[in-house]
C-alpha cells in the first residue's frame, strides 16, 4: 500500500515468469517478492492492520471476507464481486468481464479513491468448460480434496503439459479484460499477483514434488509475481475519507464460493 499507483489490479495465481511470457499489456515490467505464498497469506502481509480510507478493494475473491475478523484493514469500501449477480454458476467462478465491469463501475462512483481491484483468475476453475477434472469438487461433499491435493497425492493421472495449457489458457482469456481496465481507467496502474502456483515442480527446503499454492512454501515459483507499471492520462486527486458504513456480510456465502474455489477450512 505504500507504493505509488492510483489502481492496482492483482491477478490471482500468476506467476511472474507465466506472466512476461504470455502479457502484452502497456507499461514497463519488472519481478517483486510477495509476502505470502498463498492469497491469506498475502492478505495478512500486506492488509493485517491499516485504516485506507482512500482505497476502494474491488475482489472477485472471498479471502477478505471469509477471514475479516484475523485482519484490522479497514477500506472506505469492499466491493464483493463474488457475492451475487457477479458470481457465473456455469463456470462456478467470477468471470474475468465481471471483475472488470464492477471496476469500471467502481471507478465512476469513486473518482477520488484508489482502486485495488483483485481478479480471481488465472487461478482456477479454469476458463474452460471441457476440462472436468479441475471442476469435480465443485460437486462433490465438503471434505473433498481440490484437485491440486489430489495430484499431490497421485490420485490423478493428468499430465502437467494438459495443466499448463489450461493455466495459460484462463490467463490469456483474463488479460483482455485487464487491458479494458487500464485502457478505461485514467491514473497510474499496477499489475500484479498475489502469489505464483507451482506445477509439479520441487519445493525447498524438502525436494518433494508441489502442487497448487500451498502456505508458507516460498519458492520462486510461488512468491515470485509481476509488477507492471502503465500510467493511462493524468492522475487521480485523491481523496481519504472515512467509509459511511463498514458492514460486513455474513461468512456462510464467502465459505460457499472458497468451496467451489477449492479452499479447505
Amino acid at each position: 500500500m505504500k507504493n505509488d499507483w492510483d489502481i492496482c489490479t492483482i491477478l490471482d495465481a500468476c506467476r511472474y515468469d507465466m506472466f512476461s511470457e504470455q502479457s502484452t499489456l502497456p507499461g514497463g515490467l519488472s519481478k517483486r517478492v510477495s509476502r505470502g505464498s498463498s492469497t491469506l497469506e498475502f492478505l495478512r502481509g500486506n492488509f493485517s492492520s491499516g485504516m485506507y480510507h482512500d482505497t476502494v478493494y474491488v475482489s472477485a475473491n472471498p479471502q477478505f471476507r471469509r477471514y475479516n475478523d484475523r485482519f484490522e484493514a479497514e477500506f472506505y469500501d469492499v466491493i464483493d464481486v463474488w457475492e451475487s449477480e457477479g458470481w457465473n454458476k456455469e463456470y462456478n467462478t467470477v468471470l474475468p468481464s465481471t471483475t472488470a465491469e464492477y471496476a469500471i463501475e467502481a471507478n465512476e462512483k469513486y473518482p477520488n479513491k484508489r482502486l485495488l481491484i483483485h481478479f480471481i483468475q488465472p487461478h482456477y476453475p479454469f476458463l474452460n468448460t471441457s476440462s472436468k477434472f479441475d471442476k469435480t469438487h465443485l460437486h462433490n461433499t465438503e471434505g473433498t480434496d481440490d484437485f491440486w491435493l489430489q495430484l499431490f497425492y497421485g490420485e490423478l493421472d493428468i499430465s502437467t503439459e494438459t495443466i499448463w495449457s489450461l493455466y495459460y489458457e484462463t490467463l490469456n482469456k483474463t488479460l483482455p479484460h485487464v487491458q479494458n481496465v487500464l485502457e478505461t481507467i485514467t491514473g497510474k496502474h499496477v499489475v500484479t499477483a498475489d502469489h505464483g502456483n507451482i506445477i509439479g515442480e520441487r519445493s525447498y527446503p524438502i525436494p518433494i514434488r508441489e502442487w497448487g499454492h500451498p502456505d508458507g512454501i516460498h519458492v520462486p515459483q510461488l512468491i515470485e509475481v509481476p509488477w507492471l507499471e502503465f500510467t493511462n492520462g493524468t492522475r487521480r486527486e485523491i481523496v481519504s475519507e472515512r467509509p459511511n458504513s463498514t458492514d460486513r456480510i455474513e461468512n456462510d456465502i464467502a465459505k460457499e464460493r472458497l468451496r467451489t474455489l477449492g479452499y479447505r477450512e
